[in-house]
């Protein structure tokens, strides 16, 4: 008999939507990386938790070393399969697709998979499933305008001591694998300024296009610009705390925390300068068979090398 707000597949029910005690059980976590560049962020993480059971997965020698280094003690991967309510793929993008091929087929019905980039669910690297969730949750990272009181998070780069903004997308399953999603995100990326729900499509525009193609490509022009002006005599102190003010002070302005513009001088080597450092058409880069492109570069791996998750 099918219950309301059941879905079928094979035979087999599905995506019925949670109720609060359902919400509160003990689920079991695997996280796949566990001891890798995010994965041991996140391990640092979940294992203080008791909301969740975690398995934490190492493949290899030297991960499962890692592991055992941080006091804990590894799950086969058929184990964790077999036992999981969650996935998280705390591993590079190049390998998500295999490794999913593998991991999927074998998930419990309603599991949740969730992926920290959105780079290989985007590019169709996941396989088809019906019967669960597939869910994508990347941190933005401690924003640089902040109210961070304590010395280290103000220091902290990554999050878990400063807050940070997480955003989630749902690609594929119910509310219930939404809300299972963003609660263990929050966990995995505390402590949490906010979170912003947004489509897959959505966040390959936030990364690869905005973040890396853009913002990063600017960034890396900046410390370029910066050794430019050392190369040329100047002190390298002097560069960076130049260039480091300017670059608060603009961005404050731009971005509007601050009442203030930009000087006239100033707008005016920017408009000289507009068509000698980027070309007219450069906001291509956004278009959807653009940030395909950038997508499918980076599960290739075809420039980068192999990309982990964490940035």
């Amino acid at each position: 008999m099918t219950q309301p707000g059941e879905k079928r597949y094979n035979g087999r029910a599905y995506g019925i939507e949670a109720s609060d005690q359902e919400e509160n059980t003990m689920d079991s976590i695997a996280l796949f990386g566990a001891a890798g560049k995010i994965g041991s962020r996140i391990t640092a993480q979940l294992r203080r938790i008791e909301q969740f059971r975690v398995l934490f997965v190492e493949a290899g020698e030297a991960g499962l070393s890692r592991l055992k280094a941080m006091g804990i003690e590894p799950t086969p991967q058929d184990v964790a399969v077999r036992e999981a309510d969650v996935v998280v793929l705390g591993i590079p993008d190049t390998v998500i697709g295999k490794a999913a091929k593998q991991i999927v087929p074998q998930l419990k019905p309603d599991a949740l998979v969730m992926v920290l980039d959105p780079a290989a669910p985007h590019g169709g690297e996941l396989p088809e499933r019906q019967d669960i969730g597939y869910f994508v949750a990347h941190p933005c990272h401690p924003p640089i305008f902040n109210d961070e009181t304590e010395p280290e998070a103000r220091n902290d780069f990554w999050g878990m001591k400063a807050r940070q903004t997480v955003v989630c997308a749902l690609m594929q399953g119910s509310e219930a694998h939404y809300r299972k999603g963003e609660r263990i995100a929050r966990l995995m990326f505390a402590p949490i300024l906010r979170v912003h729900r947004v489509s897959v499509e959505q966040m390959a525009i936030l990364e690869p296009a905005m973040a890396e193609t853009v913002i990063l490509t600017c960034m890396t022009v900046i410390k370029e610009a910066v050794e430019e002006a050392v190369e040329r005599g100047v002190p390298r102190e002097a560069a960076h705390d130049f260039a480091f003010g300017h670059m608060r002070v603009n961005l404050g302005i731009l971005f509007g925390f601050i009442d203030a513009e930009v000087s006239a001088g100033a707008k005016m080597a920017v408009e000289m300068a507009r068509k000698d450092v980027f070309r007219p058409d450069w906001k291509k880069v956004f278009e959807p068979e653009q940030v395909m492109r950038q997508v499918r570069s980076i599960v290739e791996s075809r420039t980068t090398g192999c990309r982990d998750t964490g940035a």
